[in-house]
This record gives structure tokens, C-alpha cells and sequence, in this order.
């Protein structure tokens, strides 16, 4: 098996009425979600599509998702997911970096712009899905092979360098992630029903959620849109038995339970995952208390497909640890210089095995200060116990996490950098007590330049998504910096 579509394939061929995705009242049987991934793959091939080419794919948690997704792969072509909230000049980028010629999305000016302004084609897809698309579609060819080395999805990461670079993900990656979260850590099976209320376009849900369930014919019900009051009612309705979130998700899902006249019925539940940023250790009881569900928390990063780390569900779970290395993998904490740290100390981890990208789309100097020895540097600070489990202490990156949502300061400041009135912005992370962390610009204007700090606000809103713009906006004299002239943003944000 190399082609991630085998899976589908695979599944539907032994079970082809067992539900593979449910939306309401709205549910997609394995045979049909093979069906209707051949189709797609037909399709994409008689437009044009052939092996290796890149196709983007922008939308929300929608039954069409998997769909376009597996039949991109079943035709040998690369999945590149981007976020549907994303503006004009984010589309831009991730279509002219990939390559992509076609990009699946749901109507609207913004991504229309942006296809127009790269020479891409926007395929729209409405509410009622894919269905007008495939009709006249009746041939299906084989699945293509593929290397395991061949890459299947790139997913657009940042850190500190600001625009986004596409972490090339192949099929053996994918394949083996999946592989360890379906047989160590979750212990998926056909019975289980698992919650899609992480983005499918993020490597946590497609790999965890989409790509795991298929594999095991398990279902996947989906929340396009988290709330936390449907999420607790989806998860009473369809007897979800896995929840895969975010800590801010399983803060707010305990508010809603809070204000509801009775408390939902979770008793179906048997796991919960969290990862994405710490989760505070009095969420995790008062969840585990509440609902008689244990949370299991892990690490990873889109360059790692995800999963490295987790607190595996038969060894010792440590509240606030991300865990010990996952099958196939190994970590390791290093100092500045690369050298392993000392027992007890504080290191950067270092991470090495069958889950680490193939490299940068197109970029060798990013994949090559990534990448040592055949290490990955995530830029993550940790300690690691007698026992061998790792605490994460603080981010080598700049990096802001809202709500699970990576955003990367560079990225806004040269946002604000674009208004005529900015002469200096630093952007930081500043503590928030839903969201985990928020936005906040400081911004020095011009001099006799005039600017309201909402000013600021919304022509940064207008051109990224949503989670991206700053809240907070500080107009300041001056930013803090050091004997070199650079910005000290450990400054910055309350004192």
C-alpha cells in the first residue's frame, strides 16, 4: 500500500454500508464516499490533472471535504488544504508557492481575486456539495501508484520567517501516523464514531480525524463550524466514543454545560484527545470529572504530521506532559549547539522518524536549518523527566497559538507595515483566558502621521482571516530594543 487513497478503497470494499461521514441528518455510507472519490479522481484526470500536480482545497468540515481530498490522491496528485477563512493575499500565496492550477472552494470574491490574480481555476462548491459536478461522471480508473517518498498533501507552516512555507508531506508520513494513532494511541475500530470538530485541512483533524476513521472504517461526524453547545448535542446524538480538540475547545464545551438546564449526555465518550497548546491541568480534571472521560494529551506539528508525542493510553498518563515519543519516533532535547542537553535541563526538541516531512516545497535553506542530521528542530522548549516524559516550557518561535490556531506576528506585521501612517509594529502573543493567547500590536506612527488604534485594527482584519487580526492595538511612542537596534518583544504585553 503507497496511495493514501487504498484506504478508502480498502474500507469500502469490506464494510460499503457502514457510515463514513454524517453532517446532521445527512450520512455517507463508505461505498458511496468510494464512489464519489473516483468520480473526483475521473474528473480532476480529464481536466488535466495528472501525477504529482497540486490541487487546493479550501473549505470548512463539509461532506465534500473527504471527497475532493481522496480523489486528488486516487489520481496521484498533491492535496494542498488552506484554511476558508483565509483573504486574498493569503490565497495568493499558498496558490503561487504550490503551483496549484485548481483550487476547490466555495464561492466568493475574495478566493475568485485571488485564482485570478495567480491563473488558477476556482471549482466552486456549493451547499448542496459536489453532486451537479460528478453527475456526468461514470468511468473510474484504477488508483495511481505512488512512492512512499512521493508527497501527498503540503500543509503551509511558518514560525518566524513570515510568509508561509508548504511542508511537503508524503505518503509513507501520513500512512505511519495514521498507522500509530489507529493501533497505540486511540485503538480505533469500525464501532467507533469520532468527533470532526478540528478543521480537516489542519493536520491534526485530516490525519487524527479523516484519515484515521477511514482507515479503520470508523465514523466521522462533522461540526463545520465549532460551537461548543452543538458539539456537546452531536456528541449526545451520534454516541460519539472519541472528541479530538483543542484546549480551548473543551473550556467552552464545559461553559455551555454549565449554562444548560441539564447536563448533555457524554457517557458514549471512552477518549479524548487534546493537543494544539498546553491544556491547564484544572480544565483537563473539571472536564474528566464532569463528563467520567479521560483526556489524553500529545504534541506535534504540521512538519510532523502530526503526531511525535502523546501520553500513550497504557502507560502512565502525567497531567500537563505531552507525553513520550510515539512508535517510529524518536526526541531528543538539544542546546543552542545542536549537542544533547544535560539531564534536567531545558532544550530545544529535536525530533527524528517516520513522521518528519520530506522538506519545504521548494524551498532547500528553510528545509535545511529545519532539518540537522536528520533531526527536525521544532523550536520548542521542553524538560524531560526521569521517566522519559516531556514537559513543554515555552516556544523558541515567535509563534502565536489562538484558540489551537498557529498565527505567526511576521506575518500581521508586515500587514501593518503596509499602512501609510506605520513607522514601526511589533506583534505578540499577550495570556487570554479562552482563546490561550491573543493579539497584540504595538505600533509607533509616523511622525505628524495620524492613525486610531481601530484604524489599524481593521485594515489588518481586511486582509487576513478572522483569528489572524489583532484585538488589542497599542499606539506607542517607542518599541523596547536591544544594543543592536532589534525589537525586544519579551517587553512587550502586560507587566
Amino acid at each position: 500500500m503507497t496511495n493514501l487513497a487504498h484506504h478508502l478503497a480498502d474500507t469500502a470494499a469490506a464494510d460499503p454500508d457502514q457510515p463514513a461521514v454524517v453532517l446532521d441528518e445527512h450520512t455517507v455510507t463508505y461505498a458511496d464516499l468510494a464512489r464519489s472519490a473516483a468520480q473526483m479522481a475521473t474528473w480532476l484526470t480529464e481536466a488535466g490533472v495528472g501525477e504529482g500536480d497540486r490541487v487546493a482545497l479550501m473549505l470548512p468540515n463539509l461532506p465534500a471535504f473527504p471527497v475532493i481530498y481522496y480523489g486528488a490522491l486516487r489520481c496521484g496528485a498533491v492535496v494542498v488544504p488552506m484554511n476558508p477563512l483565509f483573504k486574498r493575499r493569503e490565497i495568493e500565496h499558498y496558490l503561487s508557492d504550490s503551483g496549484a492550477r485548481l483550487i476547490f472552494a466555495m464561492p466568493g470574491e475574495e478566493v475568485q481575486a485571488a485564482a485570478e490574480a495567480t491563473g488558477a481555476t476556482v471549482v466552486p462548491v456549493g451547499p448542496k456539495g459536489l453532486g451537479a459536478l460528478l453527475a456526468e461522471v461514470t468511468e473510474q480508473g484504477e488508483i495511481v501508484a505512488r512512492e512512499d517518498d512521493d508527497s501527498a498533501v503540503i500543509l503551509y507552516t511558518s514560525g518566524t520567517t513570515g510568509r508561509p512555507k508548504g511542508a511537503a508531506l508524503t505518503h509513507r508520513n501520513l500512512d505511519s501516523n495514521q498507522r500509530t494513532t489507529v493501533e497505540t494511541l486511540l485503538h480505533l475500530d469500525s464501532q467507533d464514531v469520532v468527533m470532526g470538530c478540528l478543521p480537516l485541512f489542519h493536520v491534526f483533524g485530516m490525519t487524527c480525524g479523516m484519515n484515521a476513521a477511514v482507515a479503520t472504517g470508523a465514523t466521522l461526524t462533522l461540526v463545520p463550524r465549532f460551537d461548543p453547545a452543538t458539539a456537546l448535542q452531536v456528541i449526545e446524538r451520534d454516541r460519539v466514543t472519541v472528541f479530538e480538540g483543542v484546549p480551548t475547545m473543551y473550556g467552552a464545551m464545559l461553559t455551555a454545560a454549565r449554562r444548560a438546564e441539564s447536563l448533555p449526555d457524554l457517557s458514549s465518550l471512552r477518549t479524548a484527545v487534546s493537543g494544539g497548546s498546553s491544556m491547564p491541568v484544572e480544565v483537563l480534571r473539571t472536564f474528566e470529572e464532569t463528563f467520567s472521560c479521560v483526556i489524553l494529551e500529545g504534541y506535534g506539528l504540521s512538519e510532523t504530521s502530526p503526531v511525535a508525542s502523546f501520553n500513550h493510553p497504557d502507560a502512565e498518563r502525567k497531567a500537563g506532559s505531552i507525553g513520550t515519543p510515539i512508535r517510529g519516533v524518536e526526541m531528543m532535547l538539544v542546546s543552542s549547539d545542536g549537542t544533547p542537553t544535560a539531564e534536567g535541563e531545558i532544550g530545544e526538541i529535536a525530533i527524528r522518524g517516520e513522521n518528519i516531512m520530506a522538506g519545504y516545497w521548494n524551498n532547500s535553506q528553510a528545509t535545511g536549518e529545519a532539518i540537522v542530521d536528520g533531526w527536525f528542530r521544532s523550536g520548542d522548549l521542553a524538560t524531560r523527566d526521569e521517566e522519559g516524559y516531556y514537559t513543554i516550557v515555552d516556544r523558541k518561535k515567535d509563534m502565536i497559538i489562538r484558540g489551537g490556531l498557529n498565527i505567526y506576528p511576521r506575518e500581521v506585521e508586515e500587514v501593518l507595515y503596509e499602512h501609510e501612517a506605520v513607522a514601526e509594529a511589533a506583534v505578540v502573543g499577550v495570556p487570554h483566558r479562552q482563546y490561550g493567547e491573543e493579539v497584540a500590536a504595538y505600533v509607533v506612527l509616523h511622525e505628524g502621521a495620524t492613525a486610531t488604534e481601530d484604524e489599524l485594527r481593521q485594515h489588518v482584519k481586511a486582509q487576513v482571516a478572522a483569528y489572524k487580526y489583532p484585538r488589542e492595538v497599542h499606539l506607542v511612542a517607542e518599541l523596547p530594543k536591544g544594543a543592536t537596534g532589534k525589537i525586544l518583544k519579551r517587553e512587550l504585553g502586560p507587566s
